[in-house]
């Protein structure tokens, strides 16, 4: 692996909300005795090449739950409109952190080797950002709007993110389908212009905040990965999530 030095001064950031639109306090929900956040935070550093986790939180519930269990915690503004946001007033205080990797809180089923590809991917390539993809072939997801989709160019950076199925199968025989996985690795210059920049009319009407990146010219390196793990948006998510633990 290229320059340790620099791995070392990766940082896996959590970024926790409290409250989320569609499922009250999923952060803090119960599995197998330990709370979704810290399924997350024990995914996370059992990768080998970050040498920090730090969870930003915005309330003491989640403050005072990460502290139970002896993880890294750091209060942040409630008033941030994304978890990129959250992330950069944490980077803002540790001049230290080259390299962030944006670890979603209710993702607790991600693969630390998966974690650890996409730090890797974004060491070895000029990218600003790298993140996640899976091919997928199920029409129902294709066409629900909270599985976003990715087109990219022949060296794998992404072109564009949509909830609409793109690309548009006027051809269907030839369309191929990639679900965006919610995770990215920033480079600190990367994350803080893009969290200065205005939101762009695109990330507005899509609410995706990577095509704020996407449409100041920043570029986003896409991984294609076979894992699928359990987001948890809903409480039938929460459900699977808790039966896949406590069966195995």
């Amino acid at each position: 692996m290229e320059n340790m030095e620099k791995i070392k001064k990766t940082a896996i950031i959590i970024p926790a909300r409290l409250n989320s639109s569609r499922l009250k306090n999923k952060l803090l929900l119960v599995a197998k005795n330990k709370p979704v956040i810290q399924w997350v935070y024990e995914a996370a550093i059992k990768a080998k090449l970050a040498s920090i986790v730090i969870v930003a939180c915005d309330s003491e519930e989640i403050f005072n739950a990460v502290k139970k269990f002896g993880g890294n915690v750091e209060m942040t503004s409630s008033n941030h409109k994304s978890g990129s946001d959250r992330i950069a007033e944490v980077v803002k205080r540790h001049p230290e952190i080259e390299y962030i990797l944006n670890l979603q809180g209710d993702e607790p089923q991600m693969s630390p080797d998966v974690i650890d590809s996409l730090i890797a991917a974004l060491h070895n390539s000029t990218a600003d950002i790298s993140t996640l993809l899976r091919k997928i072939t199920d029409k129902e997801q294709i066409e629900n709007p909270n599985c976003v989709k990715c087109v990219f160019n022949k060296d794998n950076y992404a072109l564009y993110f949509s909830r609409y199925p793109v690309p548009y199968p006027r051809n269907a025989e030839s369309a191929e389908y990639y679900g965006h996985i919610g995770m990215y690795a920033y480079r600190r210059e990367s994350l803080l212009k893009m969290t200065s920049l205005p939101m762009a009319m695109v990330e507005k009407t899509e609410s995706l905040e990577q095509l704020r990146a996407l449409y100041n010219g920043m570029s986003i390196k896409t991984i294609i990965t076979n894992l699928n793990p359990v987001g948890i948006d809903t409480i039938q998510d929460f459900e699977k999530f808790k039966n896949i633990i406590e069966n195995n």
